[in-house]
Formats: structure tokens, sequence, C-alpha cells
């Protein structure tokens, strides 16, 4: 648990990240370091090194993040959610867009007693893909991104999934997507996470990353170094400072809803899928 100091170093840390002053950012990282902090002892590390950002072209960083921490129970939650909907729906034709190495897509093929009989990967990191590939016996494997993918295709699936994967699109082609998807698809379901409705940027917004990211540096163990400097801490970075490389945007389960009825789905279902130090994780089936 923060003190209120601490908590305070650090909000000041990410508002001269924003305002484009690491020099200062940095010494107040260090300073919040000294008061024990982990995100502190994380940024000023990162602060001090030359990495550009990109997390995804980290797969090493990426597969432990996903591997440890809340996200096994968080994984283990979805792979039951999903391998229910495969047995409810069963569905014929089945794309996973942002696959990774198969995580989520995996275990509930294991777990589900109904099996599509054409599955579609699309994942734009060539090394994730490899994996899911080999995981995923027949399955059909596309590197590119969604957009690019439903672009070059006119295929059609009785049910698209896509798991903390379309957070990564400006939501823009976000909706583009969205919208492509409503005349190709019976069912789209997503897992995301129900991020707090504060304004970017803001003090509290600010201060909403700092406690969510100080739990998340503590969760794991021998892994912490490469989730942290190799994943979380250029997610933070890409979130709060206009130089670095920005990997995600998120937003409410309501934004999400929001999209996906502006984009033709006539009936959109939230439920909660987990807790987790981030954001409360859910499930969005949409029709």
């Amino acid at each position: 648990m923060l003190t209120e100091s601490t908590q305070e170093l650090l909000v000041a840390c990410l508002t001269a990240l924003r305002d484009e002053d690491r020099p200062k950012a940095a010494v107040l990282a260090d300073q919040a370091a000294k008061s024990g902090a982990r995100l502190g002892a994380e940024l000023s590390r990162h602060l001090g090194s030359a990495s550009d950002g990109h997390v995804y072209d980290q797969p090493a960083a990426f597969t432990a993040f996903i591997r440890g921490g809340g996200n096994v129970n968080l994984y283990a939650q979805l792979a039951r959610r999903l391998a229910g909907l495969y047995n409810e729906r069963r569905p014929a034709s089945l794309l996973d867009l942002g696959c990774g190495d198969g995580l989520a897509l995996v275990p509930a093929l294991e777990k589900a007693a109904h099996r599509p009989s054409r599955i579609d990967l699309v994942e734009p990191s060539a090394a994730l893909l490899e994996v899911a590939a080999q995981r995923v016996d027949g399955a059909n494997a596309r590197q590119t991104t969604a957009q690019e993918f439903l672009a070059e295709t006119e295929l059609s699936w009785d049910l698209v999934q896509s798991t903390f994967a379309l957070q990564s699109l400006e939501p823009g082609d976000r909706q583009e997507v969205f919208h492509t998807l409503r005349e190709r698809t019976g069912e789209l379901v997503l897992a995301e996470f129900d991020v707090p409705d504060v304004t970017e940027h803001s003090p509290e917004h600010l201060a909403s990353l700092v406690e969510r990211y100080e739990r998340g540096v503590a969760e794991y163990g021998q892994d912490g170094d490469l989730v942290a400097q190799g994943f979380l801490m250029p997610m933070l970075l890409g979130l709060v400072a206009p130089g670095g490389v920005r990997n995600n945007w998120e937003q409410p389960a309501d934004d999400w809803r929001g999209q996906l009825t502006a984009a033709g789905f006539a009936e959109v279902e939230v439920t909660p899928l987990a807790d987790y130090w981030w954001s409360p994780a859910v499930l969005i089936r949409a029709r």
C-alpha cells in the first residue's frame, strides 16, 4: 500500500512525463523508489534505458505477463466461459482476432465438447502466431492486423472472438472492424477490461494509473523484471508520454457497448468475467 506522499511523487512523475519533462520524471521516480514503491523502482530503471516502447516486439515479456500473476485466474475463467459458448452456439466456423499464442483459445477448445470445423487465426506478431498455429491443429493462420485481414477476405464466420486484443486498435479503426464484422458473423464475443471512466491525462487518471500499476508490478516473482521492463513500463509510458509508443486504447464497458451498437449490433450483453488488478474483466457478446 503506497503512502500518500509516495503516491503524490508517482503522480508527479507521470505528470512530468505527460508534460514531456523526462529528466524531472526520472528524479521523481528515483525518489519514489527510495520510498519503497515498486512502481517507482521500475520507472526509474526504465527511464534510464533506451527502450522504444514497442511492447509486442518482446514476446518473452508478453508471454511471461499473460502466464503469471492475476492472468492465471483470468484466463482460467475465460477458457471456461468460451468453452460454454462453443457448446451453446456450436459454430462451424470460428475466427480468433489477435489470438496471441493461443492462451485463450486452446484451453477453451480443450474444455469444450464442440469444436468448430474451421478455425481462422489472425495475429500481427509472427512469434506468437507460430506458437498458436502449432497448438491448434488444422487452423488457418494469418500474420496481419484485423483490419487488413478483413479487407483481404470475404469470408464469414458463425462466431468471432477477440480476447484483450481489439483494445490495441485506435477507436476509428476499431469501429471499422466492428462495422465489417456486423455483416459477416453470427456473433462477436469480446473479453475486455471495464476501465475507470475518467478523462485521459487528468489528475484522476494519473492517480488511477499509479494505484493500478503498483498492484500490477507486485504480482510477478522471478519474472518481475522481465514483465515490468519488457511490457508494463512501455505500456504505461505509451499511455502518458506524448513521445511514447501507444499500444492500446481501452475504454469503459459502456463505451464498448456504444461502439458495437453504433456498428449495427442489435443485442449487446456485458457480463462480469473476473476480478483483476488492472480493472474488472468483462465478457461482451454482440449479436
